[in-house]
């Protein structure tokens, strides 16, 4: 299987790809978002191979510096402090912790494999640091989170949140995709405790303790 790589720069073939697809079949299982509004998966699965990207890392830095902690909006309806990414069936891919041959070791985040083009909805409130093309997590959106947690949104396919929103829990921020180094559309969410690479946390747990099942 192939990268589906939507960037100006065409990423070969390496040793992990193949242990990273590997790692995916080994760890997926048929983990569903419940709710009304869950339908069926209509396309083939996808997983990453987001890792290390020198680029993205050095423009996030930057954008951090650069843009403050700010009051963010309420959204519509009644407040929530943390919600699913997204409000329809999912099936996860790779799991957070996967070992393989990434820089630090494991997988970073979780992939939720949904059709291209599902809405993307901010687990919490926090203000958009960058929305842009980031390297090997292709179109992403990340989030400084109140508590000084990052949450980054991968592979999209379409943003629609620009850098320095505030935003709200639940709130749009874009449609899922298959860009950057990927192996179908899915939503790579990874949750940092700190604004750089490694500082990656367990996305189920951190949302588990917070009221939210992602799996």
């Amino acid at each position: 299987m192939g990268y589906d790589i939507e960037s100006p720069r065409q990423a070969g073939s390496t040793r992990r790809d193949v242990l990273s697809i590997a790692a995916a079949v080994l760890a997926g299982g048929a983990f569903t978002a419940a709710g009304p509004m869950a339908h069926a998966v209509a396309e083939p699965d996808g997983c990453c191979d987001a890792d290390f990207d020198e680029d993205f890392e050095a423009a996030l830095a930057e954008a951090d510096a650069e843009v403050p902690d700010a009051r963010v909006l309420a959204p519509e309806g009644p407040p929530r402090q943390f919600a699913l990414p997204l409000r329809r069936r999912y099936r996860v891919t790779a799991r957070y912790g996967v070992r393989g041959d990434w820089l630090g070791g494991h997988h970073t985040g979780i992939d939720l494999a949904v059709p291209k083009g599902t809405p993307v909805y901010a687990v919490g409130a926090g203000t958009v640091v960058l929305a842009r093309w980031s390297g090997a997590y292709g179109n992403a959106v990340t989030v400084r989170l109140p508590d000084g947690h990052y949450a980054v949104y991968g592979h999209l396919s379409h943003i629609a949140v620009r850098q320095g929103a505030r935003i709200g829990t639940g709130n749009r921020l874009g449609n899922s995709g298959a860009t950057g180094r990927a192996t179908g559309p899915h939503l790579h969410l990874e949750i940092r405790a700190r604004r750089g690479y490694g500082s990656d946390i367990n996305p189920v747990t951190y949302l588990a303790r917070r009221g939210v099942r992602l799996q």
